[in-house]
């Protein structure tokens, strides 16, 4: 059992860190980090996620995503393979014609997790 968060390099990934940082926290349970931002795998975490981590009390496994998965697919393979209770997204604010023309990975993830998925979204700021 594990708590489950994807990540990308924006304000609303990050957020999506702080957000499973907590509540892996709460819950007791170990946090896994996808890293949908395709990279070698003994690349570095990037700079937004270290800054992030740096000093949580948690030490949590960090994956990349395979260039040749899609971000959903990866996802929900990850929450598959880790036996992850609980999935942690990131969100970005959308137009509903955008999201009704494009999709979205979050949409996919909420449709076809089997698991319970956490939507964050970042504060809108000045």
């Amino acid at each position: 059992m594990t708590v489950l968060v994807a990540y990308n390099v924006s304000p609303h990934g990050e957020a999506a860190v702080r957000t499973a940082l907590e509540e892996a926290g709460r819950r007791d349970l170990p946090l896994h980090v996808l890293v949908l931002d395709p990279q070698a795998a003994d690349a570095p975490a990037p700079a937004g996620l270290a800054a992030v981590l740096d000093g949580s009390a948690t030490n949590p496994t960090v994956v990349y995503r395979d260039e040749r998965t899609e971000p959903a697919d990866a996802i929900l393979d990850a929450a598959e393979e880790t036996g992850a209770t609980l999935v942690v997204v990131g969100s970005r604010k959308r137009s509903s014609q955008g999201t009704f023309l494009m999709g979205t990975t979050t949409q996919r993830v909420l449709l076809d997790s089997p698991v319970p998925v956490l939507v964050v979204k970042d504060a809108y700021g000045a």
